[in-house]
């Protein structure tokens, strides 16, 4: 099994003609991804070559659902126009957007998150990397050759890099899905709903949890691990060494006094039962003395 995507999956992909949706549509393709359709309306009724794979053009997400069955779109139009993508979508009754687009201003992630939400379509990012389950479908820019097996880890992510490197470290064992959710102040998926997807998936034996500093995500699902989680979680928060004071990273690590450190969310995972890593590959150790404590770990270093 794995939570949101599946191999069942059909994925629409609004921007697909653009040069970033060209290039990560054919990722997606190679990686087994049921890439079904793209949608611009200004090439409506056109047709993609990607690679001996033929892909149609619709004009509208709703078109494109109503001629394939699609249940998923991969969002990768710029930021003035990702608003009006994400609703779109909602209204046509898309079940999950995937929204990759970078530099969407606040509020208008605040208003389509709200709306698609309001319509029972579930929102990844905005500005995140996306997701993939192993072995089923990868919907981003999740690069698939760094993890190239299912297996038996989950992973929640705010950063794309680290998505990539836990992903790395740990492919031995591989994973159900990881999820990369985005650093933004305004996101559609929380840290909590991935945790609760992975407490009810039989498959997912372990979830990694990756935060940063900034906003109180990480304590807040620390509080909903203690009370709600019973699988092991290993946790790991970027930004240890950023100097005091200063915005590092994602628009969402903003450290306010006290509040938003890496040192405030470690005790956090702590006091919930999280062992937290002090580096991404003591992090790796963590979850590989967890799952097998007699395996060999030194690949992580």
């Amino acid at each position: 099994m794995a939570i949101f995507l599946t191999k069942e999956s059909k994925v629409l992909v609004q921007g697909m003609t653009g040069a970033e949706g060209m290039r990560h549509t054919r990722r997606m393709l190679a990686a087994g991804t049921a890439v079904v359709g793209g949608v611009n309306p200004r090439k409506a009724g056109g047709r993609a070559d990607l690679d001996g794979t033929t892909v149609p053009v619709f004009g509208s997400v709703r078109e494109g659902i109503e001629a394939t069955g699609a249940d998923v779109s991969v969002v990768f139009v710029p930021p003035r126009f990702a608003r009006a993508a994400v609703t779109e979508a909602a209204d046509a009754g898309i079940g999950l957007a995937v929204v990759i687009t970078e530099g969407i201003p606040v509020h208008d992630a605040v208003a389509f998150t709200a709306y698609a939400k309001e319509r029972g379509t579930r929102i990844i990012g905005p500005n995140c990397p996306g997701l993939i389950s192993p072995g089923q479908s990868n919907a981003g820019i999740i690069p698939a050759d760094i993890a190239p097996k299912p297996g038996r880890i989950g992973l929640v992510s705010k950063s794309g890099t680290l998505t990539y490197q836990l992903m790395y470290e740990l492919r031995e064992i591989g994973f159900s899905s990881a999820v990369g959710i985005g650093g933004d102040p305004v996101v559609g998926t929380s840290h909590i709903d991935c945790l609760a997807a992975f407490e009810d998936d039989p498959d997912t034996e372990l979830v990694v949890l990756i935060g940063e500093i900034g906003g109180d995500a990480e304590e807040r699902a620390a509080a909903y691990a203690a009370e709600r989680v019973t699988k092991p979680v290993i946790g790991y928060i970027a930004g240890f060494t950023a100097p005091e004071g200063r915005t590092m990273g994602h628009a969402g690590a903003i450290v306010s006094g006290s509040s938003g450190t890496a040192e405030g969310k470690r005790k956090a995972l702590e006091a919930a039962g999280v062992r937290v890593g002090s580096t991404p590959s003591e992090t790796a150790r963590l979850v590989l003395e967890q799952l097998a404590p007699t395996a060999d770990v030194t690949h992580t270093r």
